[in-house]
C-alpha cells in the first residue's frame, strides 16, 4: 500500500515506522528542514521538505497516487487543507486526518477527510465507557466515528441472567447482533435468553452507547 503522511512530528514518526514494518511504501511531508534531516537518518523512507497544503509539494510525495494520505501536523487547518486538496485534486483512495481540537472533528469529517480522529475524543470515549468490574469495549467504528462495534462481559450477579431479549429496553439507535457463549457464537432474536457470563455484541450510535452500557451492566439488587 502506498502512504503518504503529512507531519513528520512524534506522531507522524512513529505512524511511518509501523507503517514500515508492515512492508508499505511510505513517503513523509515535513516543512521543517531540522526535522527532515532527523526524519532521514531515523527512517528508511523518502523525506518531502515542503509544505503539505501545496500542490506541488503534495504531487511530488506522490499523492494521485496513494492509497491513503494521512496528515497528522499539529495545525488542524493545514490538516482540512492538505486533506481537501487529497480528495479532491488527486483522488487518494483514502484521506485520515487529526484533529488537535476535538471541536473540529465535525469539519474535518464533513469538509475533507474521510476519516477524522482525535486522541482527546478517544480517551474521553474510553473513559465514559468505564463501569465499574464490568467493561464495554469499542471494537470498531463505523460511519466516520458515528457509530460503534461493541462488546459487554456480563458478570456474575448480572441483572439480565434469564431475561428475553426482547424484553430489554434498549436505546433507540442501538442492536445487539451475537451473543457469544463460551465457545459457541448465537445470532440471537426476540426469543434468545440471556445468561450471566455471556459477551454481548452491540452495534450503537455514539449517542446511544452509554445508555446501552447502563442496560447492560446493571446487576442484582441485594
Amino acid at each position: 500500500m502506498r502512504i503518504v503522511i503529512m507531519g513528520g512530528g512524534k506522531i507522524g514518526f512513529y505512524l511511518a515506522g509501523n507503517m514500515l514494518e508492515q512492508k508499505h511504501d511510505v513517503r513523509v511531508i515535513e516543512r521543517d528542514r531540522k526535522r527532515c534531516k532527523a526524519l532521514a537518518n531515523l527512517l528508511n523512507v523518502e523525506i518531502i521538505c515542503g509544505d503539505g497544503t501545496e500542490l506541488e509539494t503534495l504531487e511530488h510525495a506522490g499523492t494521485q497516487d496513494a492509497d491513503c494520505f494521512i496528515a497528522v501536523t499539529g495545525s488542524d487547518q493545514d490538516n482540512l487543507v492538505a486533506s481537501q486538496l487529497a480528495r479532491r485534486e488527486f483522488h487518494a483512495k483514502k484521506v485520515i486526518a487529526r484533529a488537535n481540537n476535538p471541536r473540529n472533528l465535525l469539519v474535518l469529517r464533513t469538509l475533507g477527510a474521510d476519516i477524522a480522529v482525535s486522541s482527546t475524543e478517544i480517551i474521553t470515549r474510553l473513559i465514559e465507557q468505564e463501569v465499574d468490574l464490568a467493561q464495554m469495549h469499542l471494537l470498531a467504528t463505523l460511519n466516520k466515528g458515528r457509530a460503534g462495534i461493541c462488546t459487554i462481559t456480563l458478570p456474575d450477579d448480572t441483572e439480565l441472567d434469564g431475561v428475553m431479549l426482547k424484553d430489554l429496553s434498549l436505546p433507540a439507535g442501538s442492536l445487539i447482533i451475537s451473543v457469544v457463549r463460551g465457545e459457541t457464537m448465537i445470532i440471537p432474536n426476540g426469543l434468545t435468553i440471556i445468561q450471566a457470563h455471556d459477551e454481548i455484541v452491540a452495534v450503537c450510535g455514539g449517542e446511544a452507547q452509554k445508555d446501552l452500557m447502563k442496560v447492560l451492566s446493571a446487576r442484582k439488587r441485594e
